[in-house]
């Protein structure tokens, strides 16, 4: 394995707090110090931002079971591309990952396919029902890093109860969709005026802010660490905030469409910006950026749901929710949250990497000497244009076509070795 030498870019790793021009050396997987070998690969990246390599803790890689929506392998293709260099797989797989040996398979299919790291979660219950609890100590042993229930939040507020104390017991984080079903009853868009302009089906962001405020007491009763995730409502802001200020272990997550897009684009009926929660008012999308760049949310995801093509492609009632973002986020974030002066370049990093290697102990989100050789190389003032056509990801339901960004991941490197290169800088050096 040749020695790999970024030179000349700026360096930003907040786990050493280095913040700077200078070069970062790979050599045999692992982050270097030195001069590079004589027959080493020298990359020239003056003008680029070098950092530890993105962490996506919100993805659903759809293998077993979905391969004709995503596999291992073409998921990891686009997180790559999209500069993450690990993703943190939702198990509403087919068979559902709540036992050992469904993540037994999906880690070793992940050696042989995936191009970049796979870390599994487990069930919080049996087969997402929320009825009886799965084996969360054999998940656990199994090497799970989490475990949810994802789109299936549990309704039942004993059996989570039950699940946070023995994730406490096993140093699990749970992650929480949340949504009270009664509440949003079958909705397919933010409850408002567009929901009664359009006639769809509402569901309104009481649904969320309910379950957020359930997972509060329940974590702060147990002392668990609880995730809520993609956080959609300004209510469910205030009340994580509010939480958080009074030491509650509890955490939120921001995706991409939610802090970007708003609910009357739903207006055209086009399914690619139906998602779960949907999109809701300019209100709520500006307060959670507010949660973002407050340190209110401390995770940025992209919740990356590849459909078919055909199955985005009927009424807006029947469609599934879900949108795709791994080869999206980065420009996203860049764009709205660095580019407007929300965050700084080290905070982004911040939560697209350091913090959640931390927090869900994956040994990686560092450029020091003999840390693993994951980097991503971003060109935060590249402008593209998204084209849905271009995705590495099977899935083309995307909300972002046909928008200009400013900010994209050129080169991505996972375990050392070149995973992602836009510009071929490797072939042409």
């Amino acid at each position: 394995m040749r020695d790999i030498f970024l030179q000349g870019g700026l360096v930003v790793d907040p786990a050493t707090k280095r913040e700077a021009k200078g070069d970062v050396l790979v050599r045999e997987g692992k982050i270097a110090e030195g001069k590079p070998a004589k027959d080493a690969l020298v990359l020239k990246v003056e003008g680029l931002v070098v950092t530890p390599g993105l962490i996506d803790p919100h993805v659903h890689l759809r293998e077993p079971g979905q391969s004709a929506k995503e596999t291992i392998a073409s998921g990891t293709a686009a997180a790559v591309a999209g500069g993450f260099t690990s993703v943190i797989a939702m198990p509403n797989t087919s068979p559902v990952a709540d036992g050992p040996n469904t993540i037994a398979w999906m880690r070793q299919r992940a050696k042989e396919t995936g191009v970049a790291n796979v870390f599994a979660t487990g069930t919080i219950s049996m087969g997402q029902k929320g009825e009886q609890l799965a084996p969360i100590g054999s998940l656990r042993q199994a090497g799970v890093v989490a475990i949810t229930d994802d789109g299936h939040c549990v309704q039942n507020a004993e059996l989570m109860r039950r699940a946070l104390e023995y994730a406490r017991m096993f140093d699990l984080p749970v992650l929480d969709h949340c949504e009270d079903k009664f509440l949003s009853a079958g909705g397919v868009m933010n409850e408002g005026k567009w929901s009664r302009i359009l006639g769809l089906p509402a569901w309104p962001s009481i649904a969320e802010e309910v379950i957020v405020a359930r997972n509060v007491l329940l974590s702060e009763l147990t002392g668990a660490r609880v995730v809520c995730q993609h956080m959609s409502s300004a209510g469910s802001i205030r009340i994580l905030r509010e939480a958080r200020a009074r030491g509650v272990p509890i955490d939120g997550e921001a995706s991409p469409h939610h802090l970007s897009l708003t609910d009357d684009l739903v207006e055209g009926y086009d399914t690619s910006f139906k998602m779960n929660p949907p999109l809701r008012t300019r209100a709520d999308v500006e307060e959670v950026k507010r949660g973002v760049a407050d340190g209110t949310i401390r995770f940025l995801a992209t919740d990356h749901a590849p459909h078919c093509t055909y199955e985005k492609e009927v009424e807006f009632d029947e469609a599934p929710f879900g949108v795709v973002g791994l080869e999206t986020a980065l420009g996203i974030y860049l764009t709205e949250l660095v580019h407007s002066g929300m965050l700084s370049l080290r905070e982004m990093v911040v939560k697209m990497s350091t913090f959640p290697s931390e927090y869900f102990g994956l040994g990686r989100g560092s450029l020091a000497v003999g840390a693993v050789g994951d980097v991503t190389v971003i060109d935060p003032e590249r402008k593209w244009t998204v084209r849905k056509a271009e995705f590495a990801s099977r899935g083309r339901n995307t909300p972002f076509e046909g928008r200009e960004l400013r900010g994209r991941a050129v080169l991505t490197l996972v375990d050392g070795q070149i995973r992602h290169d836009l510009d071929g800088r490797a072939s042409s050096s």
